[in-house]
């Protein structure tokens, strides 16, 4: 019998609806505890450093206990949280106040316990110098305050709520009131625009 060409038993083979391809790589888990206090930024150069060099495929767990603190560490950790090319999952442990709660805002991901609080206030401060100094200092405080608070807080909360800040009220939130309100950011359109690609969620490492 003649040979049937093999060519023409692949043109008879069906084509897939959709071809599957699999990557495997390794997956870097970095895992840092805010749990005091927030200090200067000299305390930070290991997360910032870490946050900084990190991959697209490593995940990087801030787990948050604290009262707040400085608000340049902060914002330095912050910034770092959004130029990292890690996915960042930051963990609300029990409480995160002031500048604490802007740190867990800035996550990729966000994971809340069942009693745990955020509280939100204006900042305070010290100042030295004339009169005219401390009054530019001022000036300069409070606008640079504002822009951060509504950079880092919207759409977690409303334009209304940050104005009650600044005007010296304090928001505290419990654990049901943070996940009502981030289920219904998940729902409707962020106020901004993605900082990185979606990923999926991570898994919490075992404590």
């Amino acid at each position: 019998m003649p040979r049937r060409n093999a060519d023409a038993d692949d043109d008879d083979k069906p084509v897939p609806l959709y071809r599957q391809y699999e990557t495997q790589g390794a997956v870097r888990q970095i895992s840092f505890y805010l749990s005091d206090e927030i200090g200067a930024p000299i305390h930070y150069t290991d997360l910032l450093y870490t946050l900084r060099t990190a991959s697209s495929t490593d995940i990087v767990y801030l787990h948050l206990n604290t009262p707040g603190g400085n608000f340049d560490a902060g914002l330095q950790i912050i910034n770092n949280i959004t130029a990292s090319e890690a996915h960042v999952v930051t963990i609300l442990e029990a409480r995160a106040y002031s500048m604490g709660a802007l740190i867990f805002l800035a996550g990729d991901e966000l994971v809340v316990h069942d009693t745990c609080q955020l509280m939100f206030h204006n900042y305070s401060s010290a100042l030295i110098g004339k009169g005219n100094e401390q009054q530019a200092q001022v000036a300069a405080s409070v606008k640079w305050f504002e822009k951060v608070m509504r950079h880092v807080c919207r759409p977690f909360l409303t334009d209304e709520e940050l104005d009650r800040i600044l005007r010296g009220e304090d928001i505290w939130l419990d654990s049901d009131n943070i996940r009502r309100r981030l289920h219904n950011i998940q729902k409707g359109a962020p106020a901004a625009a993605q900082r990185k690609p979606d990923r999926g969620k991570a898994k919490p490492p075992a404590a």
